[in-house]
């Protein structure tokens, strides 16, 4: 067995000659011919040769594939280096050598760092991309899922990365000044909402749900649509606001015009105060909350009413106050007016009806700004005229005191006396020129208006006058006194020289004729007197109520005379000087 095993052969060992001599012993205890074993040595060469032809189209079909492959891979590697914008890369030689195999090898790491690139690259793309989408479908207002996106991957150099960086930066910014002006214009509808009294987050979250306060800033919309939508709502609260601004100032200066009308008291005005401390106030200004709320207007509104009813009721009283400041005014301004007929008349119009209280308010106030334009025109000559009346009661206060003989004695006040005397000589040669100041006032105011100057019912230049023909009158009864009193001087001294010895009759005083009565008027002598029906006799003071009292009120200079004096007037030696 030993033998047996010596002489087959290791399979290790088993070449293609060892196997034919095998396969000659074979044949030689079978015995096969020549011609066999010829055929079959040629059936093995032929078939040896169908092996080593399938190796070789193998081989060449594998080197094929390798080439192929290195053909792929440099392909790949320009493609890769084309799309990522890498010109020359590190690693790859710049001339490949050695086997197919060993070019593969040395490309293969390149390839696998430039893919690895490429993945993180369309990962930036993806993501700055995705941004990208999203800012824009948000500026849009629409909602395109980012899934959908599709990376272009022939392009993926970094210059275009920072392109789609740019991009985004643009959008960020643009978004930011969006987001800004969304919460802006929020804010604003907010607080023109708090002023109206509307409620603000059904207001903001009609133009969009994502602009309550409970989102978060981010997630807002800052869409083109919700940006004109609050623009257009924020347009149509200012509006609204205006309106109701004009609404309340109005009904503001009614209230003010009642409460002044009826003469409210501040208790009662304060209560509103809230609506007239905007009375002036532009609609920037109004900025409390509440201030312009629909339900304040409408207590305004119905508190006007109230008040306007009121007013109707009180229609006589409100009107009668109204006559009295009137009143009030002409007679401050010395003019004369029918106050029992102009009462009457606002009886009968209230009486009857026919008359809106409001326009009779209206024109009575027409009345009261009149009246004071024209006792304003008068003010410069009715000072002048106080100016000459107080110098004439000082003229008057002079003649007396130059009467009195006793005026150098040294009683209590003399000195008082006399120093009032020096200051009445002073203002008493004043007073022509005074006179001349006022005839020439007066008589330009005259021009000016086509009318008559009157001081309580007189015309003033009749009064001045009168006064400068009694002042002239005095003086030339001053001088046929002096005259009088020199021919009594030197008929005591030399008697023989004028005859028998005069009668022992008192001489004449001279004449009281000084300045005007406290009202105004001016009265000369009879012969002169003005015509002037109830001033002849004194002023007639105005009560509040119009009427007048047609009492008699002595002149301020009146001075009582003697029973002589008057005995020597009634006589009709001379006529009586009327004091004015």
């Amino acid at each position: 067995m030993a033998a047996a095993d010596a002489q087959t052969p290791v399979f290790d060992e088993t070449t293609c000659g060892s196997l034919l001599q095998k396969l000659q012993q074979i044949w030689d205890e079978v015995g096969e011919t020549d011609d066999e074993r010829d055929k079959m040595l040629l059936q093995i060469d032929q078939e040896c040769l169908d092996v080593y032809k399938r190796k070789v189209d193998h081989a060449v079909k594998s080197r094929a594939h390798l080439l192929q492959a290195l053909a792929d891979a440099k392909v790949e590697l320009s493609r890769l280096q084309s799309a990522l914008g890498e010109k020359m890369y590190v690693g790859i030689p710049e001339k490949t050598s050695g086997t197919i195999k060993e070019q593969l090898a040395a490309i293969a790491p390149t390839l696998e760092k430039l893919w690895k690139q490429k993945e993180d690259r369309i990962k930036e793309f993806f993501d700055v991309q995705s941004q990208i989408q999203k800012i824009s479908s948000e500026i849009a207002g629409t909602s395109e899922q980012v899934e959908s996106l599709t990376v272009d991957e022939s392009d993926l150099s970094v210059k275009k990365l920072d392109e789609f960086h740019v991009q985004l930066q643009e959008l960020q910014k643009e978004k930011s000044d969006r987001l800004q002006k969304v919460l802006d214009l929020v804010s604003t509808v907010h607080d023109l909402c708090a002023v109206l009294g509307m409620d603000f987050y059904s207001t903001v979250t009609e133009v969009h749900p994502s602009l309550d306060d409970s989102t978060g800033v981010q997630s807002k919309s800052i869409s083109n649509d919700t940006l004109s939508s609050l623009a257009n709502t924020v347009l149509v609260l200012k509006e609204d606001k205006k309106q109701r601004l004009l609404k309340l100032q109005e009904l503001a200066t009614q209230l003010i015009d009642l409460w002044n009308l009826m003469d409210t008291p501040e208790e009662e005005r304060s209560l509103f105060d809230h609506v007239t401390c905007n009375i002036s106030a532009s609609v920037d200004e109004v900025a409390i909350p509440g201030a312009l709320a629909l339900d304040l207007i409408e207590q305004a509104e119905v508190e006007v009413e109230r008040l306007d009813q009121l007013k109707a009721s009180r229609m006589k009283e409100i009107s009668f106050k109204r006559q009295a400041e009137l009143e009030d005014i002409y007679a401050r301004a010395h003019i004369e007016i029918d106050t029992e007929a102009a009462r009457e008349k606002i009886m009968a119009l209230i009486d009857s009806g026919n008359v809106d209280p409001a326009e009779l308010l209206a024109d009575m106030d027409n009345q009261i700004v009149n009246a004071k334009e024209e006792a304003h025109s008068r003010k410069e000559i009715l000072d002048k005229v106080e100016k000459w009346m107080a110098a004439c009661e000082e003229e008057s206060w002079l003649e007396d005191y130059n009467r009195d003989e006793n005026r150098y004695n040294a009683s209590r006040g003399a000195h008082l006396n006399l120093k009032r005397a020096e200051k009445a000589r002073i203002l008493v040669n004043k007073i022509p020129a005074l006179v001349d100041s006022l005839v020439a006032k007066t008589r330009a105011w005259e021009q000016e208006r086509d009318t008559t100057f009157t001081y309580d019912g007189v015309p003033l230049l009749a009064m001045l006058d009168e006064y400068m023909m009694l002042r002239h009158d005095r003086e030339e009864e001053k001088r046929r006194l002096r005259d009088q009193k020199k021919f009594h001087e030197q008929m005591s001294k030399d008697p023989e020289v004028f005859g028998s010895t005069p009668s022992p009759a008192r001489p004449l005083g001279p004449k009281k004729v000084t300045g005007p009565r406290a009202n105004g008027s001016a009265n000369g002598p009879t012969s002169r007197r003005l015509s002037l029906n109830s001033h002849q006799n004194g002023s007639r003071s105005t009560s509040k109520d119009g009427k007048r009292d047609t009492r008699p009120i002595a002149p301020v200079n009146y001075v009582a005379m003697t029973k002589d004096d008057a005995a020597s007037h009634i006589s009709g030696t001379e006529p009586i000087p009327s004091t004015p």
